[in-house]
């Protein structure tokens, strides 16, 4: 009897992954969470689940072939989990507008809420792995003009331009003297929070990096200064893996920083991630007394911070790049609108789990990475090995 139950269970899975390469469905295998209606949500909680990159379904297809059953299905949860869609701006520029309709209508159609991660300012990533973005400012401002356009009066939620605010040019010797380069990064996200924020059903969030990198006083004047007021709020941990109770306590730092100044005070007066804890509650309760409604919200990435971030070996690589392609990192904790916290409108999964951060050489001259003994793909391609990883080390689990 228990090897015929295995034996079932193991075929109804494979089904199940089957299904999903042959492109039929396997709703049944999709978190898709449902969550109340939120404000910065404008109704209704779903989260639109994406068409995945192309070759997780080979990979899936490949699983199933080699009897791999649990690890297909965990790949075919993990891809049938809503997840934001990136555009970069690398494809065709002139079609940008019907693509973003296609996917809004898509949503809607489900009656779910699309998540779109636009990555395309000009230096974007400091020109590093995922360097690109639009040629100049005016080049940007027309594509942010066709996203808008796109949108149309369809719902959506923008996570703008990841690292747009935590890596300015300025941060990475871009710059000139005079922050030439600086200046007009502000003006670009400042054109597309106008542009975005004018369409009635798009909710916009800003960059503010991650609670292992600024610090509260760092990150807020930049957040005031590209318009924070004129959005919902900012997102967290966009790619990374910081871990869920630290990015609550940043954020909340964070907006209530954001809050503080707005009444006329200096951010260098906040309290930070590291300062103590009580002394900074104290400093929340006394400095902040704004409803929480009209207080900067945040949303955060939960899509790989299953196992928190990685802790390379000391003195091992000359520059560990904890960010890039970590080994044995766990998916985190499923999208959701639910969070219980007032100033946490949502946990996403911004990052799509399973493509890769790009070639990480770890400070040596490579080609492989030596973390992990082998080349790691270019950034945005499908990466199995990892893929693997994050589905075997899903925290919480994914559903058996």
């Amino acid at each position: 009897m228990q090897r015929r139950r295995r034996g079932t269970v193991a075929a109804a899975a494979a089904a199940a992954a089957l299904a999903l390469v042959a492109g039929t469905g396997a709703a049944g295998a999709a978190d898709r969470a449902e969550g109340g209606a939120q404000k910065r949500e404008r109704g209704g909680g779903r989260l639109y689940v994406p068409p995945a990159n192309p070759d997780a379904y080979t990979q899936i297809r490949e699983l199933v072939e080699a009897r791999e059953y649990r690890d297909a299905v965990g790949v075919a949860r993990m891809v049938t989990t809503p997840q934001a869609v990136w555009l970069n701006g690398n494809g065709d520029d002139s079609r940008i507008r019907q693509e973003v309709a296609r996917i809004v209508r898509d949503a809607a159609r489900e009656r779910a809420l699309p998540v779109l991660a636009l990555y395309n300012v000009p230096g974007r990533d400091c020109s590093q792995y995922s360097a690109g973005g639009a040629a100049n400012t005016a080049e940007y401002k027309a594509w942010i003009d066709e996203v808008a356009r796109g949108i149309g009066g369809k719902r959506a939620l923008i996570v703008l331009e990841p690292d747009s605010l935590a890596l300015l040019p300025s941060d990475c010797g871009q710059d000139d003297d005079e922050g030439t380069l600086t200046a007009a990064r502000y003006a670009e996200i400042d054109y597309a929070v106008e542009t975005l924020s004018a369409r009635p059903g798009t909710t916009v969030y800003l960059d503010a990096g991650h609670s292992g990198w600024h610090s509260v006083r760092s990150i807020v004047p930049r957040l005031v200064e590209a318009g924070i007021e004129r959005t919902a709020g900012f997102y967290l941990n966009a790619s990374n893996y910081r871990a869920d109770d630290e990015l609550a306590r940043y954020g909340e730092l964070v907006s209530g920083c954001v809050e503080y100044v707005r009444g006329g005070g200096d951010a260098a007066s906040c309290p930070d991630q590291w300062s103590d804890r009580n002394d900074a509650r104290a400093w929340l309760e006394e400095n902040v007394t704004a409803d929480p409604a009209d207080q900067p919200h945040f949303v955060t990435d939960t899509s790989r911070n299953g196992k928190g971030p990685w802790t390379p070996p000391a003195d091992l690589y000359p520059d560990p790049q904890d960010w890039c392609n970590p080994p044995d990192r766990g998916l985190g904790a499923r999208p959701t609108t639910r969070t219980g916290d007032p100033l946490h409108d949502a946990r996403l999964w911004i990052k799509i789990p399973g493509e890769s951060d790009g070639l990480c050489l770890r400070g040596t001259e490579g080609p492989e990475d030596p973390a992990r003994g082998m080349v790691d793909p270019a950034a945005g391609q499908w990466f199995p090995q990892q893929a693997l990883e994050l589905v075997r080390n899903a925290e919480p689990p994914l559903r058996p």
